[in-house]
């Protein structure tokens, strides 16, 4: 079968805003325009990586509070998402869609929110990896520092790990090492990535720029949509509905179908060399 690659950014791609904005932001008693606010002001102030910063704000106020943040805490946060019309009912869906098409379809997620938020999720399971920051977690099981930070540009580094089939975080050699085009297991012609803003940007480029196919979904506001459609860096702009015949869905589809047909007509070019 053909293996085909869907990666996802989260906030505000599958759901509605950034996931710590749900429930863990309102017990921190601290609304989501002033936290992100903080994050701003302290990445200039120390000159720090801005995912850094806001794991590290998010440990300080839950201390400010009196207590300790475990791995627990952060699950039971993500049953409380919100997602996209359809997004529960997509996967399964766009699934059997590519299967009748002789396609093996795997989804992944490429975040800078929070991993252990995700492991809460109901849809975590639809994922081949699931790739965002962690936490790690003293003798007691508290959250004390950042264990994996991932930012808008080291998330690309993922795509290069999904086209080697390199997955594993410890396997630095073997997606640094040289590999044929033909041997990888998911070519960058069969990579589709979806997300939502500016921080998608290298994704979307790298994707976009190497064969594949790269959406930007929105909302209401259709502006940094419009803008990446201006400037070339996606394919597609598409309203963040993955109801079954929605335009997303749609293009999802036909983006499928013409990587079938692609591969079709590779086939049909090699016979004669045979």
């Amino acid at each position: 079968m053909i293996k085909v690659a869907i990666m996802y950014d989260f906030d505000k791609t599958l759901c509605t805003k950034n996931m710590q904005e749900y429930e863990l932001l309102p017990e921190l008693g601290v609304e989501p325009d002033q936290f992100w606010g903080e994050v701003a002001n302290l990445s200039r102030k120390e000159n720090m990586e801005s995912t850094l910063a806001y794991m590290y704000l998010l440990l300080q106020k839950s201390r400010e509070k009196g207590f300790y943040v475990k791995r627990e805490n952060f699950q039971a946060l993500g049953k409380m998402i919100e997602y996209y019309p359809g997004v529960r009912e997509y996967f399964s869906r766009i699934t059997e869609y590519a299967r009748n098409k002789g396609v093996e379809l795997q989804h992944f997620i490429i975040s800078s929110g929070t991993k252990e938020i995700l492991e809460g999720c109901d849809i975590y399971d639809e994922f081949e990896r699931v790739y965002a920051c962690e936490f790690h977690y003293d003798e007691k099981g508290n959250a004390d520092w950042p264990a994996i930070a991932i930012n808008y540009t080291s998330k690309t580094q993922f795509i290069f790990r999904i086209n080697k089939n390199a997955l594993e975080l410890y396997e630095d050699k073997k997606v640094n090492a040289y590999l044929a085009p033909e041997k990888r297991d998911i070519p960058y012609s069969h990579m589709i990535y979806l997300g939502d803003g500016m921080t998608d940007v290298p994704c979307m480029r790298i994707v976009k720029d190497s064969g594949g196919y790269s959406i930007c979904v929105y909302d209401d506001d259709r502006t940094t949509a419009e803008d990446l459609m201006i400037h070339g860096r996606v394919n597609f702009a598409k309203k963040a509905d993955y109801r079954e015949g929605s335009p997303l869905d749609l293009t999802i589809k036909a983006i499928i179908d013409r990587i079938v047909h692609e591969d079709e007509l590779r086939k049909l070019q090699e016979e004669f060399y045979r």
